[in-house]
C-alpha cells in the first residue's frame, strides 16, 4: 500500500512556474515508478510525466517537453515536478502516481495503481 500527498499547487500567470511536490508513505518508494497525470475540466486523464525506479529514465508527453521536469530524492520518499514557462492549457488537477510493477513507460498506457488526491494548478492568460 502507498499513500501519496501532492501539494505545491496554485495559480499562476502564463508563463510562470510552479514545483509540485508528492510525497510517498511508503518502506519501498526505490521499489516504485512515479508519475504525473492531469485531468483538465471536461477532459479525461492524461498522461504528463513518469521516472524510472532510480530516477535515471524519464518519458514526458509531447505536450509537456522542455517546460516541465520530474525529478525523485529516494531518500526522502519525494517526487518533484518542476513546470516552466506554464501555458492557460496547463490548467488542471494534477496527480501523483505509483507503481510497483509497471515501467516507467508504461504509465503512458497503462493505469498506475495507487494514486494521490491531486492538486490543483490555474494558468491564467
Amino acid at each position: 500500500q502507498v499513500q501519496l500527498v501532492e501539494s505545491g499547487g496554485g495559480l499562476v500567470h502564463t508563463g510562470g512556474s510552479l514545483t509540485l511536490s508528492c510525497v510517498a508513505s511508503t518502506d519501498y518508494f526505490s521499489s516504485a515508478t512515479m508519475g504525473w497525470f492531469r485531468q483538465a475540466p471536461g477532459a479525461e486523464r492524461e498522461f504528463v510525466v513518469s521516472i524510472s525506479r532510480g530516477g535515471g529514465q524519464t518519458e514526458y508527453n509531447d505536450s509537456v517537453k522542455g517546460r516541465f521536469t520530474i525529478s525523485r530524492d529516494n531518500t526522502k520518499n519525494t517526487m518533484i515536478l518542476q513546470m516552466d514557462s506554464l501555458k492557460p492549457e496547463d490548467t488542471a488537477v494534477y496527480y501523483c502516481a505509483a507503481d510497483y510493477s509497471l515501467g516507467y513507460s508504461n504509465f503512458k498506457t497503462k493505469i498506475p495503481a495507487y494514486w494521490g488526491q491531486g492538486t490543483q494548478v490555474t494558468v491564467s492568460s
